[in-house]
């Protein structure tokens, strides 16, 4: 499920989630036991490596036969319906994820979040709610950890209490343990959708109008630099990848990502992906030198999942030396305050320069501002598209083209507003017309019927 996903769903898909595929169990003590035996003779008599190394298919039926020979060996009886379940369970304990395995499975589920061994909470369509999903103890926890970075050639322990991780299906992991967390070990993954989401599932989902995405899809065929802000969550990924699609198919792409997400499907597209240090403390390769290093890879397009600190410098340094159409995403909650952040990155790689200098520097890379936004009701929309230009009081200016504009809530919560252009023209058309786009003035301003709101008029002056 897409984080543009809308939050309203059907009653009946409103379930708590437990072990075994969202099915409620009653865990049998014996078949406890039985499990933890058979999971350690596993450990000790087989290559898991082996194992997790086969389809799921082949893997479920290895496992099986060698439980199968297990049980022969020691005379154990068992009803089928428990040795049903407890071969699921031995699989997700053995080659899996545990109690976590029905919820990565489910593909309406974008959050997993771990707090401690008795909470587990699942955002679903928007809303996060609690599952009945547990651990055994603090140390069940701790195992499946290990089973996601102990392949990756990274740890987690008192020295390293923190680690960022993937997961095979491109789920991002982040986990703390004590002492760092006062809540036992803490467990937060992100899921990706297997097939992104494009311009028009978002438009189905209410993030934007038509006339909104095809303004954007675009300023992206024109080569215009676009910085796409928003919170933790807010869908900037998302809609990063489905505006990438804009981008002409003959063109040389290259995506630099602090954790791989990015999925754009397209011919002539190399991704590469930072890495932190290993357990001596080397070997890290940071996003600056990933930046670096790709323009000498002669890319058309560059695109940098998210800019958290002097990379920014590098990345607008590109922009700025004939690398247009470069896409890149920030932390901030307005357009105006996406600019002083990426002021604060540049100073943080040293650049001893006055304050107006670097902000000529940034107006002189950016285009355009594309801001998104998690509201109070689960929904993500675009918010505000803004240009990014300088005055001729030579200041920088920050002018909304389209904005949502909300009105209030309903009885159940849910935002109203609708989505509004500025009666602003923004300054690239002729631009557009350069490469193809003819846009007719008459997109930016309301349809005939709407009422005028001199509110969403807004130029904001840096």
């Amino acid at each position: 499920m897409s984080l543009f996903q809308r939050s309203t769903k059907p009653k009946e898909q409103e379930k708590e989630y437990t072990y075994e595929s969202g099915k409620k169990s009653t865990h049998n003590p014996y078949i406890d036991e039985l499990i933890e035996h058979y999971k350690a003779r596993l450990l000790t008599e087989t290559n898991l490596e082996e194992l997790t190394s086969l389809r799921s298919g082949e893997r479920r039926l290895s496992i099986e036969r060698l439980i199968n020979q297990f049980m022969a060996e020691e005379k154990v009886v068992i009803p089928s319906h428990e040795k049903e379940s407890m071969l699921l369970r031995l699989i997700d304990e053995s080659v899996g994820f545990g109690p976590l395995e029905a919820l990565l499975k489910d593909e309406t589920i974008t959050e997993i979040l771990v707090n401690g061994p008795s909470e587990v909470f699942i955002e679903k369509y928007g809303k996060l709610v609690k599952s009945d999903i547990t651990f055994r103890n603090e140390d069940h926890v701790r195992h499946i950890i290990d089973r996601v970075v102990a392949p990756l050639g990274r740890r987690i322990d008192e020295s390293s209490p923190m680690v960022d991780a993937r997961l095979p299906d491109g789920s991002r992991v982040n986990a703390v343990i004590p002492p760092v967390s006062l809540n036992g070990t803490l467990i937060s993954i992100r899921k990706f959708k297997k097939t992104p989401f494009e311009m028009e599932d978002l438009m189905n989902y209410q993030s934007f109008t038509y006339d909104m995405a095809f303004f954007l899809e675009s300023i992206v065929q024109a080569k215009m630099n676009i910085l796409v802000s928003g919170g933790t969550g807010s869908g900037k990924t998302t809609l990063l990848n489905a505006i990438a699609k804009a981008i002409p198919p003959k063109e040389r792409v290259i995506t630099i990502e602090d954790s791989a997400e990015l999925r754009l499907n397209r011919s002539s597209v190399v991704g590469l992906e930072a890495r932190p240090p290993n357990v001596e403390g080397t070997g890290e390769v940071s996003i600056r030198q990933l930046v670096k290093n790709a323009l000498r890879m002669r890319p058309d397009r560059i695109i940098v999942g998210e800019v958290r600190g002097s990379e920014a410098f590098d990345m607008l340094q590109a922009m700025n030396t004939g690398h247009e159409g470069s896409i890149t995403t920030v932390h901030a909650n307005t357009p105006s305050d996406a600019i002083s952040r990426v002021e604060g990155m540049v100073v943080m790689a040293g650049m001893d320069l006055p304050t107006h200098i670097i902000r000529e520097y940034i107006v002189g890379a950016l285009d355009f501002i594309v801001q998104t936004d998690r509201l109070s009701d689960g929904t993500r929309k675009v918010i505000n598209i803004s240009e990014v230009y300088v005055n001729e009081e030579n200041k920088i200016e920050v002018q909304d083209i389209f904005v949502f504009h909300r009105t209030g809530l309903t009885k159940d919560g849910e935002v109203v507003g609708e989505f509004r252009p500025t009666g602003r023209i923004p300054r690239c058309l002729d631009r557009l017309k350069v490469h193809g786009v003819e846009i007719h003035e008459s997109l930016f301003f309301k349809k005939e019927g709407e009422t005028e709101d001199d509110g969403i008029n807004r130029i904001h002056t840096l």
